[in-house]
């Protein structure tokens, strides 16, 4: 396997290697990664991988959200001398373009400004390659690429320049290839949607989720949230065939005759890869057989801007009450207008445990569960997640988007058993019932911890009490 260095684009750093080893998934072919952990380190731009192929290194590249480019790796070093040293040991690398190749040199750094002066003198100093074609700005046969990397000075003020040569290493190497699904991001910029909601979610999450499915054609994805339908966009760009539901249907229609989750399809060419939208309640579904779905995503809410509700009341009906219901039921009046059903809120933590219920009863085996779910940051630990699982489902990525005092995860569960399983039971649990010696997720109660602004339940409690006469 030969090396390659992927340069990174500087947003959500833990998705990096999860959407790496998806689309290596995707297309069936190895990725290696090293073990070391400081090689593995998210918050860096730079990664070394091996691949078989410079063909895997495009198909990376196309379909990669979070990639910039990526280089043949010659070298790097924590100085220039040592990375021309280990340069001139991948002569054999790239001798063959000394010759006649016209050739582009470019100099950038991580986290700092090279001067002018200096980018020119780095330039220089890889003469002793000898190449001998053109230099070409605009259209070069190669580019080669030497990138510093500095350590993060975050809220410090500094002069321009200041540090300038105190880099942690220097990266050398060709360019393989542009990364060409950046683009995609401003394709699907929300902004720019002909139908969107106060909780549709932003394009380039949409796309990652899209890439933890192995979203292709030929593929069936499910999304039991749609609302807006911002997950099913990219998925159905992406080649698979799209199948919708929410309990509120006002969501995926809007006020237009068609309805919107199918006029921002058209816009971008995929309303004919959007089977349908269906609304009804999760936990009251009509599906009657299992391993239907290649994935399942979603965004599940979680009361912030729009809370979760599951059909059935938050009060039982007294007996006066409930002898009417029965009666205006087997004995509409003609003025009547639709029965519209009653609903009640749905706890995140149970919705978790059902959702990956569903999935395990409606995938296909190694099917994908993709969802976020938010968290209280100093409240969360990784047992968390794995509260929800059930037999025959495993946690393969779990990526943080840090808010502060909480976050939400990008949670990614694969169905391991090719068993059947009957229908889930969603019965009502009860919340409040927990058992002492288990412990209570992070994402329970996630709507009233955060209006409380995450503070602990004394500090609540004391507030509380502050204002009482």
């Amino acid at each position: 396997m030969s090396k390659y260095l992927v340069v990174f684009a500087q947003a959500h750093q833990e998705f990096r290697v999860p959407e790496l080893e998806s689309v290596a998934q995707l297309y069936n072919f190895k990725i290696s990664l090293s073990d070391e952990p400081e090689e593995r380190d998210p918050s860096r731009p730079f990664m070394i991988i091996e691949l078989e192929s410079e063909n895997h290194v495009r198909l990376l590249a196309k379909r990669c959200i979070l990639i910039k480019s990526i280089y043949e790796f010659y070298g790097r070093g924590s100085t220039y001398e040592v990375l021309h040293l280990r340069n001139r040991a991948k002569r054999h690398m790239w001798e063959r373009y000394i010759p006649e190749t016209s050739f582009k040199f470019i100099v950038a750094a991580y986290n700092h400004k090279i001067p002018q002066h200096r980018q020119k003198e780095v330039v220089e100093s890889f003469a002793y390659m000898g190449f001998m074609g053109k230099i070409d700005m605009k259209t070069p046969e190669i580019t080669l690429g030497c990138f510093e990397e500095y350590a993060t000075r975050n809220g410090q003020t500094r002069e321009r320049h200041e540090g300038d040569g105190d880099f942690l290493q220097v990266y050398f190497g060709r360019l393989i290839e542009e990364g060409t699904a950046r683009p995609l991001v401003q394709l699907f910029d929300v902004k720019k949607r002909s139908y969107f909601g106060n909780t549709s979610m932003e394009a380039e999450i949409s796309l990652l989720m899209a890439n933890q499915t192995l979203a292709c054609s030929g593929k069936l994805i499910y999304d039991p949230f749609m609302g807006t339908g911002s997950m099913a966009y990219p998925v159905a760009y992406f080649g698979a065939q799209v199948m919708g539901s929410d309990i509120d249907g006002r969501q995926m229609r809007g006020k237009q005759t068609t309805p919107g989750v199918f006029r921002a399809a058209s816009q971008y060419g995929v309303a004919s890869r959007i089977i349908d939208i269906c609304t009804f309640d999760v936990t009251n579904n009509p599906w009657r057989c299992g391993g239907l779905f290649d994935a399942i995503v979603t965004d599940p809410p979680y009361g912030v801007r729009a809370g979760a509700k599951r059909l059935g009341r938050k009060k039982e009906l007294d007996a006066d009450r409930l002898a009417l219901y029965h009666e205006h039921r087997t004995n509409p009046r003609p003025d009547d207008s639709p029965y519209i059903p009653p609903t009640r809120p749905y706890e995140l933590s149970d919705l978790a445990v059902d959702l990956v219920l569903l999935a395990r009863y409606l995938l296909k085996p190694g099917g994908r569960l993709v969802f976020f779910l938010p968290t209280v940051t100093d409240q969360y630990e990784e047992v968390d997640i794995y509260t929800m699982l059930c037999d025959g489902m495993e946690v393969i990525a779990n990526s943080l988007q840090d808010f502060g005092s909480w976050g939400r995860r990008l949670v990614t569960i694969r169905k391991v058993t090719s068993e059947l399983y009957p229908p889930p039971d969603f019965s009502i649990r009860d919340s409040e019932a927990q058992d002492e010696t288990q412990r209570v997720p992070a994402h329970r109660h996630f709507r009233e911890k955060y209006f409380q602004g995450f503070k602990k339940a004394e500090e609540v409690e004391a507030e509380n009490l502050s204002h009482l006469p």
